[in-house]
């Protein structure tokens, strides 16, 4: 039943996003991928974007998030995305328990004769986003000049998240090793995080962190990109896709230019902190411009 349910929604996607990307974008070619499987975290499930599916509900993804765009741009024959919010490395290989329900292993989505995978994985990994956001903005009060989160959590003059993030790259690294056995003949992408935090100035209405803080919260995502792009380079036959450049002017602080939403939820179009539906069709694109370029 599921391939018959995963073609259906591709056709139903194909729908949405042409109606979303206008007349102008909507023509697409056939890229001759048979299969393609989506892995990831909520910046790959993309929760609150329009539509959201139900299978698990929990898991928040959406009809519209980059996965998707990317699918009915290749023309791909199959498509199954089993993203998941709260996804980390772990959740790969075993089931992961969302409000009302279970996201079976991710890992178990891949064929043999599947020749098209993304992997978003690893900002979940020791909890690195979640304790940045629960953490920074409660801290800016303290020293709204300085960079309080930073110090929070440099432990003896080591950067404990940055400590952390070294063990996500040798996960990150398990998983793609997985991929391949799972999927020996795949074209394995590796998709990084967009900005978050502006490369200057603030926006602490939007971003509430102290001013200091601004610089190291992306010198952390910085350093998590680092490491995906590290393990795709260790293990071989993947391609890390540098969400950066492509993102630069579109951090959260870019207003109506903004691919992540700030601090305010908005409940019809993009969670706090992640996503909007312009930052998954951003990401859509980069992927589409490096597979056919």
């Amino acid at each position: 039943m599921r391939p018959m349910r995963d073609s259906l929604l591709a056709v139903l996607v194909a729908a949405l996003v042409a109606l979303l990307l206008g007349p102008g974008q909507a023509a697409a070619r056939e890229s001759g991928f048979r299969h393609y499987v989506a892995l990831g975290d909520s910046y790959t499930s993309g929760p609150l974007i329009p539509l959201q599916r139900l299978d698990p509900l929990g898991c928040l993804r959406s009809t519209s998030n980059y996965p998707a765009q990317l699918a009915w741009r290749l023309r791909v024959r199959s498509f199954t995305d089993v993203s998941c919010a709260g996804a980390d490395t772990a959740d790969m290989a075993a089931p992961q328990r969302v409000p009302l329900g279970v996201n079976p292993p991710q890992l178990d989505a891949l064929r043999q004769h599947t020749d098209l995978v993304t992997l978003g994985i690893g900002g979940n990994d020791h909890g690195v986003f979640g304790t940045v956001i629960d953490t920074c903005p409660e801290l800016r009060e303290s020293d709204p000049d300085g960079a309080p989160c930073r110090e929070h959590f440099t432990v003896d003059g080591t950067d404990t998240l940055l400590a952390a993030i070294a063990d996500t790259r040798r996960n990150v690294e398990a998983v793609l090793r997985e991929i391949r056995t799972r999927s020996p003949g795949a074209t394995v992408l590796v998709i990084g995080y967009p900005r978050i935090a502006p490369p200057t100035g603030t926006c602490p209405r939007v971003l509430p962190f102290a001013d200091g803080d601004y610089a190291w919260l992306d010198s952390v995502e910085q350093a998590l990109n680092g490491a995906l792009a590290a393990a795709a380079a260790t293990v071989g036959r993947a391609r890390f896709i540098d969400m950066y450049p492509a993102s630069l002017g579109h951090d959260a602080c870019a207003g109506r230019d903004a691919w992540i939403q700030g601090k305010d939820t908005n409940p019809l179009a993009a969670a706090s902190y992640h996503p909007r539906l312009s930052g998954m069709t951003g990401v859509a694109t980069e992927i589409h411009r490096v597979l056919t370029s």
